[in-house]
C-alpha cells in the first residue's frame, strides 16, 4: 500500500505515513501499533495503512529497561494487541523475547491456513555492511539469520533470549508468513534433507581405496546419521 501524506501533530509539516520522524522538527511520528501485521502507524492513526486493522497499542511495564542493540537508546515496553515488545524510540527497532515471537509466528501461520495464502514473494536482503549486534539481555553477540532460510529478511537472534527486528522487519516477516512462507520453507527443507540422506547413502556404499565403503565410518555411524535425517524428514512431513 502506498504511503499517504499526513501532518506532523507537533509542527504541522507534511509527512509521509511511513516516516518515523518529522523531517522538520524531528518529532517521533510512527511506531509499531498494528496488532495484525505489526506495521508502523503514524501517530494518531486509527487504522493500519498496510492491512487496515484497527490500531491497538499501549505502554507496558517491561521490567528493567534494556538497551537497544542497534543505537544503545533505552527501550520502552509496549503492548501491541496481545504481544509484549520492547521498542527503541531512537531507531524504531523492536525486541521480542523468544516466547513472544514464537506466539506471533504461530498465530500468524494459523490465520494464513484459515484464510488461504498466496505464494510469498521473498524480500531481498539489503547490501549494507554486516554488523553483529549484542543481545540486550545477555550482551552476547547475536546470530544473523535469514528467517525461514528463504524470506530474505535477516534478523538478529539470541538463542536463549529473543530476536531483534530493525525498523519494519517484524511486519515483513508477518507478511511472509501470511503469504504461505512457512509452508514453502518446509518444502525446501524436506528437499534439502532428502538430498542429504541420498548423499549419505551414496557415500556409505561407495568403494574406498582401502577396500571398504564409507570413508572409514562404522556401520553404527552411518545408521545414526541416516536415522537422524529420516527422523527430521518424518517430522516435517507431519
Amino acid at each position: 500500500m502506498s504511503a499517504a501524506t499526513l501532518h506532523c501533530p507537533t509542527c504541522g509539516a507534511a509527512a509521509s505515513s511511513d516516516a518515523d520522524h518529522c523531517a522538520y522538527c524531528r518529532s517521533r511520528l510512527a511506531a509499531v501499533a498494528c496488532p495484525a501485521c505489526f506495521g508502523m502507524l503514524f501517530r494518531g492513526s486509527r487504522h493500519c495503512p498496510h492491512c487496515g486493522a484497527a490500531a491497538a497499542r499501549e505502554a507496558a511495564d517491561g521490567g528493567a529497561p534494556l538497551p537497544c542493540p542497534r543505537c544503545r537508546a533505552e527501550m520502552r515496553g509496549v503492548r501491541v494487541g496481545a504481544a509484549a515488545l520492547g521498542e527503541c524510540p531512537g531507531c524504531g527497532g523492536v525486541w521480542a523475547r523468544r516466547e513472544e515471537f514464537e506466539r506471533i509466528a504461530a498465530g500468524t501461520e494459523e490465520q494464513a491456513a484459515v484464510l488461504g495464502a498466496a505464494r510469498p514473494v521473498p524480500v531481498a536482503a539489503g547490501g549494507e555492511a554486516v554488523r553483529y549486534l549484542p543481545c540486550p539481555e545477555c550482551a552476547a553477540l547475536m546470530n544473523r539469520v535469514n528467517f525461514a532460510r528463504c524470506s530474505g529478511v535477516i534478523i538478529d537472534v539470541c538463542r536463549d533470549h529473543g530476536s531483534w527486528f530493525d525498523r519494519d522487519e517484524l511486519r515483513r516477516i508477518v507478511e511472509f508468513i501470511r503469504g504461505g512462507g512457512m509452508g514453502v520453507a518446509r518444502e525446501r527443507e524436506v528437499l534439502r534433507l532428502e538430498e542429504e540422506r541420498r548423499r549419505l547413502e551414496r557415500a556409505r556404499l561407495a568403494p574406498q581405496p582401502g577396500g571398504g565403503p564409507g570413508f572409514g565410518a562404522t556401520d553404527e555411524d552411518w545408521t545414526r546419521a541416516l536415522g537422524a535425517a529420516t527422523s527430521v524428514l518424518r517430522i516435517l512431513r507431519g
